[in-house]
């Protein structure tokens, strides 16, 4: 934490809870602090920053490009929704894109999911965020973002309907373009 007033962010969320009529114990504000700090640790940094911190690209070659489709499946991840302060949860993301001469190491991937979702977010936007850094690292314009997610803002609060998902998808180059590239995306997810 290092540029944060910790110390003044501790205080007002002593006195959030104290407006609240919430009675805690003594060290709750502090734990909560880190703990929003944690889920938020990526807030100010761009996503051309992201890009420069995981950028190791293996090239492969012309011979693949547009011949064959990277997927990562099913890469659970959470987040904090920006309207609610509330959890983003059991959260999926695949992610398709098509070599064009470089391939990105899959633990990268995963790594960028996880850093673009320790931000205050909304579903919508970690896929265009997605897609902007995957632009980025692999050189090339075709990627696939999908995402099913529960939110804790319809299933705890509000509506509190615990079986509601939210599902989202992003496409770029070929992917937006494309009725056979989406539909083949769609089809490796199954």
């Amino acid at each position: 934490m290092d540029s944060a007033d910790t110390s003044g962010a501790q205080a007002a969320a002593r006195n959030l809870f104290k407006c609240l009529n919430i009675d805690l114990p003594a060290e709750t504000p502090e734990r909560f602090v880190k703990m929003i700090y944690d889920l938020t640790a990526y807030q100010n940094t761009t996503n051309k920053q992201i890009a420069d911190i995981l950028d190791k690209t293996f090239e492969i070659g012309s011979s693949t490009d547009s011949k064959s489709m990277v997927l990562i499946k099913d890469i659970d991840a959470f987040s904090i929704c920006e309207h609610h302060i509330a959890l983003m949860y059991d959260m999926k993301i695949s992610i398709g894109y098509i070599p064009r001469g470089f391939v990105l190491g899959i633990s990268k991937i995963v790594r960028l999911v996880d850093m673009v979702c320790k931000r205050l977010q909304l579903q919508e936007k970690i896929g265009n965020d997605i897609i902007e850094i995957m632009n980025i690292l692999t050189k090339g314009p075709d990627i696939a973002v999908h995402i099913k997610a529960k939110h804790s803002c319809v299933t705890a609060r509000g509506i509190n309907n615990v079986s509601a998902e939210t599902v989202t998808t992003n496409f770029s180059g070929i992917f937006a373009k494309n009725d056979a590239a989406s539909s083949s995306f769609f089809s490796v997810l199954k």
